[in-house]
């Protein structure tokens, strides 16, 4: 009988302990080169930053090298049925290589020689990466550094750094690299939900962003979407029926990217984290898009060179909610922010030099004080209409800002006492170089600069209750402003008192704030003019914010006759009236198009209509499965059958109704056929709740 000689134990354990010593020796020896020649990864830390608001809508992002929009990829707010099909058409195996994928490599060479001449590419997602990050020639010497470099960029980077890495540097034609700029230029949306045809078109666009750009190529652009569909149904992610509705989907053209708060929205870009996809700042977009053309209006309306600046900060955390630089980049001085620049507030100071007054027990709101020519060692101020008033309140002399008492008010307290509590409350006072060694007396009417910003936070202190905080620029900031302490300007019952007598001001001739006439508290303002009629001011409190608004020359030159009260504060009540209207604008960036289900009016006899869930509709469930409630489907139409992705939904033999209850959260297919075969159809996104 023959015997078979059995394997003695510990003969199976060479061969394992040299896999082993290999495995670690090659482990080695990619550590060693990825330490001596590591792959150059300058591009992927040079992205655009951009700036979103509150909500997550879109404000302005900025370009790098050579004015290209290179925006950093966030694969949380990309549609995974994108990530999906991006997958299965360019690198099915992503998930299982380690960079370079041996089968594809096999069948590339296999059919070069079959075909004596490359007929299909063996480059897997990483490979692309590689070479976005290090263009070089296409041959074989740079495809063999690619894979080199592919097997480093596995070694450092997981499965979706690399994906987002790629989605960031891809090129989509022009001057635009990204997923996010390519989506956003091209169907004006970020890019969290794409119909089939926008994400074929993104998926083809890379291979030859040129030749295929759908603004200058339309016919290789549609064709090469053709080829993706056609793959994305070979890949079984994708229904031909799908495919062809794709496939009629219009071509996009180029949209300019959105820039709304030009000026605080690069300022806040400018200052991400270079690793941070996107800054949400506190701006509020709705309102910015509002206040931007108000703030050209007055402009234009008070000469060529007039521009404006408004700042608009929710009290509660401080968050700037608005903030307009300017009356537009195209007048003079449009690209200066204003709201950063050096002006004298004039009067507006007033209130915080009465406010420490009533702080340090010095005087009351009814307190007697005297309004005529005076004398302060060689400094004697006059009322703006050259007439004194004799006995006056404090309450009189604040509300018809009133010079002489105010500096009388000030002397008392100290000009300089005045000026440290200021600069202790984080508002920046910058005096004239004459003055620089004593505040002076003139602070009292503007004898120096301020910005609006810090304008703004002494106003927010005076409706806080007298507790001065820093403005918030971004919504993390802002929750940090609403648990910190802040620094005392003045105590709550003098903070109280000026806000009071501010509500007593007359209003600009036939206007009052849409919160007065809603019942609500009446807004309590301050104007304010410096010399020459250079600038004009005015500050308001009302309804939980402080506002200010600004008009004047960016350069600073005079202007005759406009006063704070007349060149100002019309527009603080119009800002003012805004800020307390509901919103109008939509919150995110949107395509300007009425859904596919809604572009035309439908005939009675077109067949059935699709009512819920409608097309392009992204619907949460509470619970998914058989034991769920599901969603009631509903259609206009006669003899209605319903299906999902092909197969039939029957109805409910007691109610009628017919109930779908999805299996798994992700995309499907709906279509409802009526009793004459005609079908109308919805692709819907259902979320777990």
């Amino acid at each position: 009988m023959l015997r078979i000689p059995l394997p003695r134990r510990g003969t199976m354990v060479v061969p394992l302990t040299r896999l082993l010593v290999g495995f670690l020796g090659l482990q080695v020896v990619l550590a060693t080169l990825s330490a001596v020649f590591p792959p150059d990864m300058t591009r992927a830390r040079q992205s655009s930053p951009v700036a979103l608001d509150r909500r997550g809508t879109w404000l302005r992002a900025l370009p790098v090298e050579d004015g290209r929009w290179r925006i950093r990829a966030d694969l949380e707010r990309t549609d995974q049925a994108f990530l999906k099909r991006l997958i299965a058409v360019e690198d099915g195996r992503f998930y299982r290589h380690l960079g370079v994928d041996p089968l594809a490599v096999v069948r590339a060479f296999g059919s070069a020689v079959v075909h004596a001449r490359p007929t299909s590419g063996a480059s897997t997602l990483t490979m692309q990466t590689a070479r976005l990050l290090e263009p070089r020639p296409r041959n074989l010497g740079s495809k063999l550094i690619e894979m080199v470099r592919a097997v480093q960029l596995e070694a450092q980077l997981t499965k979706r750094q690399t994906l987002a890495l790629y989605l960031t540097l891809t090129p989509y034609g022009g001057n635009l690299e990204g997923v996010r700029a390519a989506s956003l230029a091209y169907f004006g949306q970020e890019p969290t939900s794409l119909t089939d045809g926008q994400q074929a078109l993104l998926i083809a666009l890379p291979q030859s962003p040129e030749a295929r750009r759908p603004d200058r190529r339309p016919e290789a652009a549609r064709m090469a979407r053709r080829s993706v569909l056609d793959k994305m149904v070979r890949a079984g992610v994708l229904t031909e029926a799908a495919a062809l509705e794709a496939e009629a989907e219009p071509l996009p053209r180029r949209a300019p990217f959105p820039a709304l708060a030009w000026h605080v929205a690069g300022e806040r870009a400018r200052a991400a984290p270079a690793s941070q996809a996107s800054v949400i700042t506190t701006l509020d977009a709705d309102l910015q898009a509002r206040l931007e053309p108000m703030a050209a209006a007055i402009a234009a309306s008070q000469g060529a060179d007039a521009t404006a600046a408004i700042l608009v900060v929710e009290i509660k955390g401080r968050a700037v909610r608005a903030a307009v630089g300017s009356a537009g980049r195209e007048r003079a001085g449009g690209w200066v922010d204003m709201t950063r620049a050096l002006r004298s507030p004039g009067s507006a100071l007033k209130p915080f030099i009465y406010a420490m007054a009533m702080d340090d027990g010095l005087l009351a709101a009814d307190t007697q004080l005297t309004d005529s020519a005076t004398r302060f060692a060689d400094y004697q101020p006059e009322n703006f209409d050259r007439v004194f008033h004799d006995k006056v309140t404090v309450r009189e002399a604040l509300t018809h800002s009133l010079n002489v008492p105010a500096v009388a008010t000030l002397e008392r307290l100290g000009p300089e006492a005045f000026a440290g509590r200021i600069e202790a409350a984080g508002a920046h006072l910058a005096r004239p170089k004459s003055e620089l060694k004593a505040a002076g007396l003139a602070l009292a009417l503007g004898g120096e600069g301020i910005t609006l910003r810090d304008l703004a936070l002494l106003y927010a202190a005076l409706g806080d209750g007298g507790l001065a905080k820093p403005l918030a620029w971004t919504e993390a900031d802002a929750k940090l402003r609403e648990r910190s302490g802040g620094t005392r300007l003045v105590r709550p019952e003098a903070a109280r008192q000026i806000l009071d007598i501010l509500r007593e001001a007359p209003a600009p001739r036939g206007r009052a704030p849409s919160a007065l006439t809603r019942g609500g508290p009446a807004m309590a303002f301050k104007t304010g003019t410096s010399y020459g009629f250079r600038d004009a001011v005015a500050a308001g409190v009302v309804g939980g914010y402080a506002i200010i608004v600004w008009t004047g020359r960016a350069d600073g030159g005079a202007r005759g006759g406009l006063t704070g009260r007349d060149a100002a504060l019309p527009l603080l009540f119009d800002v003012a009236d805004v800020v307390g209207a509901p919103a109008t604008a939509p919150r995110p960036i949107a395509p300007k198009s009425a859904p596919q289900a809604l572009q035309t009016l439908r005939a009675q006899t077109e067949g059935p209509r699709l009512i819920f869930p409608p097309d392009g509709a992204a619907v949460q469930v509470e619970a998914l499965g058989p034991g769920s409630r599901g969603l009631v489907l509903a259609a206009g139409g006669e003899d209605l059958t319903w299906y999902v992705e092909g197969k039939p939904l029957a109805a409910d033999p007691t109610s009628g109704r017919v109930v779908w209850r999805p299996a798994a959260p992700g995309f499907y297919r709906l279509s409802v056929v009526d009793g004459q075969g005609r079908k109308a159809s919805a692709r819907v996104r259902i979320k777990a709740g």
